[in-house]
């Protein structure tokens, strides 16, 4: 990928040409126009038999600035495209003052001196946050046989570039070559299910490509200094979205490309599956169902993976009738139980399934560019691929699922959707290179919308393992197939924070770890990450996951951190509302919630959940953790013990505990059941009350689990050694506790609305 030999060289067959200063500059009332020349013009003669670039600078929206840079412009249009979302009303300003042209966004400004060497120069109140000089903007042909559109922006000292999607590899992305190219790789390679063209930095700026296809960076490995990225296309464009916290750079660009949808409650329950190749059958399923109950381990959803289908015959979203031959009868039972269900899908019609014949007569299936439909063997044999850009192929995939849901399924697992292929013909004209990362895109939504149709808007949601930008508006996604081993279970944290960072609010993944049979004690630890995460799913590969095959102590471990996470559901499904409303992630690393702890810029062993709760998973079998708290009075949640930071610690845990800790000065609010995700969180909330501010006022809202459903709020406030607080539309009784040196005081029980609290209770 890589175009420079040294600082110096070009490679073999490599012609790169950049922009070397601006022609002509028109500025109109909302954009500058740069006819920009690769050559100093110093005589007429320059201006023949060379290239000039046309650069179009505008503002889709406040603090977002968008550069497009284009060569040749006769290329045909050919989707597909990202669908952005521009702020209405929204005007940017433009001014020219001598040779100087100026852009202006809200905070963002966007300054080019037409007189000088190119360059597209970045600030926010006068201080630059990056430029695109020198090399920064151009194009590169091999030997004539491709072009690709070049840009570079500038890297200060210090400065940390995170996210381009779920990546496994190093948190920070410096140093790196990433390839923005949907990939079935595992979690153990430098490949992603998951990839968005979208970085952020810690200083105060992000950067998203809009472009669907390949999107190939050099982040500070070319040159050390400068983000390089490159796309097979006459154009190239990039927005500058200005924060300047992560959080405002997050809002901001999900405005764009989509806000997360709100999953509903009862999906933050335990999901437990049959595992891929196991054996299984209704018995089955019901002993594991039963087992859960008997060990008294809340269960709220209940997966079929691939096999609820024939062998060979995947997807002809039929249950295997020598299997499951009375499938009605089974998810009846299964319901009465309490369960959602759930079934595993992809978009690939095998040979053998009777869907591929009916399919291929309607023209359904992509073609080769001789007509043939596309076929291959890996995965399934002679296996076809859905055409989501045909109409008609859509709405009869959605009629396959309908019946599903017709039957009494809930969720959809929807796998694969990455391996696809470039040498053929789509139904609408697409791009084949531009739809290979697309297509999940359209693969989800079609999935997504079936289900809002059949259960509510507030009812849909997936286990999606691809995506690309815009792709978080069908959540959740799981981080995909992960060896069972700690090495895994930190590789898949490092993805899940990566891809918070580009924009996803809802992540999950497979506890446990997928291939292979975890050892008991990664299991354990795997199950209090899992249960400390977005959502939560037991599943495996070629051995089930149910808790009793590890040992009593991993059964104790599952019940007692997935009751957990029900009492701390009115503080989690706040959390999932920020991620709707601002596309702040449910689980995020500490650099979004502390931008200025240096220490925090690189930390991807824990993560903050929610506004206020600090997770440290335990990574090895003996149980000692390293884990940083940043500035403040922590408190264990646990256990009471108080922690004062600034500092890293070191520590041996047992199974039944972690780091957990609450953040100095929150209120987290317990809700008063814990057998299920779903319930009236207000009725009997205990509020534990961690270390507030002298004077301070804290707001603690819990929702209710329905949309629409009122809200509590409930006002802390300290003044001196005496803590007051108050409720607003509380539906029932209350509680609230106190930590203290000595950890929790005694609960208090509110009367009138009213508690208040002391040290000494």
């Amino acid at each position: 990928m890589k175009n420079s030999d040294s600082h110096w060289l070009l490679r073999e067959r490599t012609d790169d040409v950049y922009v070397a200063e601006v022609a002509d500059a028109v500025v109109d009332e909302d954009r500058l126009t740069l006819y920009s020349a690769v050559q100093h013009v110093g005589s007429r003669d320059s201006t023949i038999d060379s290239a000039l670039l046309t650069v179009e600078c505008s503002s889709p929206a406040e603090g977002v600035i968008a550069v497009r840079m284009t060569h040749h412009a006769g290329r045909l249009p050919r989707g597909p495209e990202f669908a952005l979302a521009g702020q209405p009303g929204h005007v940017p300003k433009t001014r020219r003052d001598g040779t100087v042209v100026e852009l202006s966004s809200g905070s963002l400004d966007l300054r080019v001196d037409t007189s000088g060497p190119w360059r597209l120069e970045f600030l926010s109140d006068g201080r630059r946050l990056t430029a695109a000089e020198g090399l920064g903007t151009g194009f590169s042909e091999a030997g004539g046989e491709r072009h690709h559109s070049v840009a570079q922006l500038s890297l200060g000292v210090g400065e940390l570039v995170y996210g381009l999607g779920e990546r496994f590899t190093p948190f920070t992305r410096n140093g790196q070559t990433v390839e923005v190219w949907q990939a079935d790789g595992g979690t153990a390679t430098d490949q992603a299910y998951k990839n968005v063209p979208f970085y952020l930095t810690n200083r105060g700026y992000g950067v998203f490509v809009n472009h669907p296809g390949q999107v190939r960076y050099e982040v500070g490995s070319q040159d050390v200094g400068q983000v390089r990225f490159r796309v097979a296309d006459q154009t190239l464009e990039y927005l500058v979205i200005h924060g300047p916290t992560p959080k405002e750079i997050l809002d901001r660009y999900t405005a764009l490309t989509g806000r997360p949808a709100l999953p509903p409650a009862w999906s933050f329950g335990l999901w437990l599956s049959t595992s891929f190749t196991t054996d299984y059958d209704e018995a089955t399923v019901t002993r594991f169902v039963r087992g859960m109950a008997e060990r008294d381990i809340p269960l709220g959803v209940f997966h079929f993976d691939c096999f609820w289908m024939k062998a060979y015959q995947w997807c002809d979203f039929t249950w295997d009738p020598e299997v499951f031959p009375d499938p009605e009868g089974m998810l009846r039972r299964l319901r009465e139980r309490g369960l959602r269900i759930s079934v595993w899908i992809n978009p690939y019609i095998g040979q053998r399934s009777p869907l591929f014949a009916e399919a291929m007569r309607a023209g359904y299936l992509v073609r080769r560019d001789n007509g043939d439909v596309w076929q291959w063997d890996r995965w399934q044999a002679g296996m076809g691929l859905v055409d989501f850009t045909n109409p008609d192929a859509r709405e009869w995939f959605a009629g396959k699922l309908r019946a599903l849901t017709d039957q009494g399924v809930d969720a959809f697992k929807t796998d694969f959707g990455e391996r696809i292929p470039t040498d053929v013909v789509w139904h609408d004209g697409s791009d084949p290179e531009r739809m290979h990362n697309y297509y999940t895109q359209l693969y989800n939504q079609v999935v997504f919308d079936v289900l809002a149709e059949a259960r509510g808007a507030d009812e849909a949601v997936l286990f999606a393992r691809c995506a690309t930008a815009g792709g978080q508006q069908f959540p959740v996604h799981w981080g995909g197939d992960c060896d069972s081993t700690f090495s895994a279970m930190a590789e898949s944290l490092r993805g899940g924070l990566s891809l918070g960072l580009s924009g996803f609010g809802f992540w999950s993944h497979d506890i446990g770890g997928f291939q292979n049979t975890p050892h008991r004690a990664v299991f354990k630890r795997w199950v209090q990450f899992g249960l400390l995460s977005s959502h939560s799913r037991l599943h495996g590969s070629v051995t089930y996951r149910v808790p009793w095959d590890y040992g009593d102590e991993a059964v104790e471990v599952t019940r007692d951190f997935t009751r957990l996470k029900h009492r701390l559901m009115p503080y989690l499904y706040r959390a999932a509302r920020q991620a709707a409303a601002h596309g702040t992630p449910v689980m995020r690393a500490m650099v979004l919630e502390f931008p200025d702890d240096p220490a925090c810029a690189t930390l991807d062993r824990q993560y903050m959940l929610g506004d206020d709760l600090l997770v440290a998973p335990v990574f090895s079998e003996d149980g000692t953790v390293e884990y940083y708290l940043p500035a403040g009075t922590w408190t264990h949640l646990l256990t009471g013990r108080q922690v004062e930071g600034p500092g890293w610690r070191r520590e041996r845990y047992g199974f039944e505990s972690l780091p957990l800790f609450a953040r100095p000065g929150s209120v987290i609010p317990f809700g008063g059941r814990d057998d299920a995700p779903a319930y009236p969180w207000a009725d009997g909330v205990t509020l534990r009350v961690h270390a507030p501010a002298d004077g301070e006022t804290v707001l603690t809202r819990v929702p209710g689990p329905e949309d629409g459903a009122p809200e509590a709020a409930f006002r802390t406030t300290r003044e001196g050694g005496t803590v007051t607080i108050r409720a607003e539309n509380a539906p029932g009784a209350w509680h609230a506790v106190l930590a203290g040196p000595e950890g929790y005081g005694a609960p208090v029980t509110a009367a009138d609305g009213v508690v208040t609290l002391t040290p000494d209770r």
